[in-house]
């Protein structure tokens, strides 16, 4: 199959990646590949999950463990600035979620095929002419980190690549479905973090100025930094969309602020089916990947009401809560699906003459 999946994914750059990257700034409106050879080298699956249980009986969840080490070549051009860049290799690893529905009882069984990562996967790009790339006005911010998050956002839940295999499938349904919920997260506080700040050479030990990074899918918060405290308070709130569950996780991970390279004080990964479950949790965590350290957290699973019933109620128990963000918190979602556009106005480009 690896020949035809190339031939996928060059049309995904082409069709889909390419008018992206054109439209999201001005510098970038003459961007285009000029070659894109994914190699010969197929993607590994390492490992597959089905999931049996609190799922749809119309359809079927599969996580694949997949692992990609590939020679490529990607050549891309920016006509405007004489610009050339390319891509020698990729690495990517990471949970791809793949979801068969609805299922029918028809030949091919299956109406759609939906891809997508449940969180950022590990990506590493091998560049050629990336400082050519930056040197770019409007670009010049950027690095190769951030474009590395960038890619990898673009693959992560919410965003998804959606394949019809009939056509009677209702494809905007699939490719933006209602969330299954929303998760409330009250980042309280932490204590016994580790101190990574030094004076005399390390001699002295001194304290940390510890800030969260959240993440659910791809939706990222960061909190405030608290200078020169182990034991910071936040008392800082975020609500997060979730897509997918099972599989769907809460990742934190706190950092000491330095003015060269940030100092990792701890992570934690929550499983949201288990906030479901309880509703409410308000608990202290221990960091994982370090020696010591606690975080305090309070999750809230909400669910979604098809009507406008328990409004008031809802309006009612977030006045009542004093405790809460400063910004208020949501009582509703408002979900809005663009289906497309008539009738726009053309557009038109005058060029004054030259004579010589």
């Amino acid at each position: 199959m690896w020949p035809f999946i190339c031939q996928f994914i060059e049309k995904l750059f082409r069709e889909t990646i390419e008018p992206a990257v054109r439209g999201a700034n001005n510098h970038l409106s003459t961007f285009s590949f000029t070659k894109i050879d994914i190699g010969h080298q197929p993607l590994r699956i390492n490992g597959v999950k089905v999931y049996t249980e609190n799922v749809d009986k119309r359809q079927i969840i599969l996580d694949l463990q997949i692992s990609f080490v590939g020679n490529c070549e990607i050549d891309l051009e920016i006509k405007r600035y004489f610009c050339r860049a390319g891509v020698k290799s990729i690495q990517i690893h990471g949970t791809m979620r793949v979801i068969l529905e609805p299922l029918i009882g028809d030949m091919p069984l299956i109406g759609a095929l939906s891809l997508f990562f449940l969180r950022k996967p590990l990506l590493e790009i091998n560049w050629t002419g990336l400082t050519n790339l930056l040197d770019v006005p409007g670009l010049n911010g950027l690095s190769d980190t951030i474009i590395l998050d960038i890619i990898s956002n673009y693959l992560v839940l919410p965003n998804r690549i959606t394949v019809p295999l009939v056509s009677e499938v209702q494809i905007a349904q699939l490719r933006f479905p209602i969330p299954k919920g929303v998760v409330r997260i009250h980042f309280i506080e932490a204590q016994d973090l580790e101190g990574k700040d030094t004076y005399l050479k390390g001699i002295v030990k001194g304290k940390s100025d510890p800030y969260g990074i959240i993440r659910v899918g791809n939706q990222i918060f960061q909190s405030k930094v608290i200078k020169e405290n182990l034991n910071p308070k936040w008392n800082e709130v975020y609500e997060a969309l979730v897509y997918e569950h099972p599989g769907q996780e809460l990742e934190i991970e706190l950092f000491d602020e330095d003015p060269d390279k940030d100092d990792f004080l701890g992570s934690l990964m929550i499983d949201l089916i288990e906030v479901e479950k309880e509703r409410l949790l308000d608990e202290w965590f221990t960091l994982d990947e370090v020696s010591k350290g606690k975080l305090h957290l309070k999750l809230e699973w909400l669910t979604l009401m098809p009507t406008a019933e328990n409004l008031d109620k809802v309006l009612t128990s977030i006045r009542a809560d004093k405790d809460q963000a400063n910004d208020g918190l949501s009582s509703a979602l408002l979900i809005l699906y663009l289906d497309s556009a008539r009738n726009l106005p053309v557009s038109y480009v005058l060029m004054d003459t030259l004579s010589l």
